[in-house]
């Protein structure tokens, strides 16, 4: 009886299919929600400079800009995903677009530096309800066949979100000011909103269930007994901690001797992120071939290669180390994240949420504390310290291969 009623539950699942008006609108609805999500999370990474000159400030405080969102996303994220499971998610991730852009806008009029970090967390709060909702949507509404299609696209939209976000305010802020340039990234990202709302089409395989705090708890707690899983976890904090100290303060070392450059040159290192359209799926391919961890550990050593390339104070070299670093880095992110999956054995999405906890608590702890290394060493300071964080990633990569893995962990 049991089997029956699971095939009939399977059955009456009604699946949004490729060719369909309504998968079309889907694909334009979170290819706009991914877009404003990170356009609004880092468009201040490329203008830290100029919060330091406008406030007075040293890159370390300037840095809490983008440190005290991506920690607030961060945390929120634990909530937002078994919240959405009551009330659903196209609510959650709508309301959440709608108030981050509302707090954008809000913080461009700010004066006060202290206002500024404040509005900068709810927004990174407020974008915790899309960053932790979307993929779970996309899992239950796709059609299985068109599922990779789509959460490519929807991926695709966070990383051009990313690079037309910190682009964007880099060109603004030099030609008017980092207020137009927030009020004008606000606006368009609330205008994103707008269509994300109209266009996502309503849930129609989500089950509402009632929270038990619990085994919520429990199910938390589980994970972090499995070894493997939490050493996934610190090197998903290692890498998004390293990726994000060395682009918080490259600008700082472009802008002086000898290279000065302007600040809209510096948002232009942005597109360096596009090597992750190539590398993510290149690693997951190679995955196959190889194992995880041998890939893994050749793509923490390429982000390593790409920092000390970048110690020759030549701009050319320069950039060639950070695509070296850029593309070792989103790499490794995928073959992480996916390998999370593969290690628990039950509760993959409380699994896959404290990956994304650590992963970008890692952005707000590494990105500000690295400001100290550059205060004192400036970028020697910075690459010792990502470095140092790097070789312990590797270590406990290696570690993994002498940890006897269960039989449902691929090593």
């Amino acid at each position: 009886m049991m089997i029956l009623k699971k095939k009939k539950v399977l059955i009456e699942k009604k699946y949004i299919k490729k060719g369909t008006k309504k998968f079309n609108r889907l694909i334009l609805a979170l290819f706009s929600g991914g877009f404003s999500t990170f356009s609004i999370l880092y468009c201040v990474q490329s203008i830290l400079p100029v919060f330091s000159k406008q406030f007075h400030l040293t890159p370390a405080q300037s840095s809490l800009s983008l440190s005290s969102s991506t920690a607030m996303m961060a945390l929120g994220m634990l909530f937002t995903g078994p919240l959405s499971d009551v009330i659903g998610r196209k609510l959650i991730m709508s309301t959440s677009l709608l108030m981050a852009a509302i707090f954008t806008i809000i913080c461009s009029s700010m004066h006060s530096w202290y206002s500024i970090i404040i509005l900068r967390a709810l927004t990174g709060l407020s974008l915790s309800g899309v960053v932790a909702v979307a993929m779970t949507y996309i899992s239950e509404e796709i059609d299985p066949s068109s599922l990779s299609f789509c959460m490519g696209l929807y991926i695709s939209g966070n990383t051009i979100g990313g690079c037309s976000g910190r682009l964007l305010s880099s060109i603004l802020s030099e030609q008017f000011s980092w207020n137009v340039s927030l009020m004008i990234i606000g606006l368009s990202s609330f205008i994103s909103s707008c269509f994300f709302l109209c266009l996502l089409p309503p849930s129609q395989n989500f089950c509402s269930v009632s929270v038990n705090l619990k085994k919520f708890m429990k199910n938390f707690c589980f994970q972090l007994k499995n070894i493997e899983l939490c050493i996934l976890f610190f090197i998903g904090f290692v890498l998004m901690g390293s990726f994000v100290t060395i682009f918080n303060y490259i600008g700082y070392r472009l802008i002086l001797k000898p290279f000065y450059l302007c600040q809209s040159s510096i948002g232009l290192l942005s597109i360096i992120y596009l090597t992750g359209v190539y590398s993510s799926p290149k690693a997951g391919i190679l995955t196959n071939k190889y194992s995880q961890n041998n890939i893994l550990i050749g793509s923490l050593s390429l982000m390593f290669l790409g920092v000390v390339i970048t110690q020759y104070n030549h701009l050319f070299v320069i950039i060639l180390g950070l695509i070296v670093f850029s593309s070792g880095f989103f790499a490794s992110h995928s073959v992480v994240s996916s390998w999370v999956g593969t290690c628990s054995n039950s509760g993959k999405v409380q699994a896959a949420s404290l990956y994304l906890f650590f992963y970008y608590l890692g952005s707000s702890v590494f990105g500000t504390f690295g400001g100290f290394f550059w205060f004192y060493s400036k970028w020697i300071g910075i690459s010792f310290f990502v470095i140092t964080m790097l070789t312990i990633g590797i270590f406990l990569s290696l570690k993994m291969k002498k940890i006897k893995i269960n039989n449902n962990c691929s090593a």
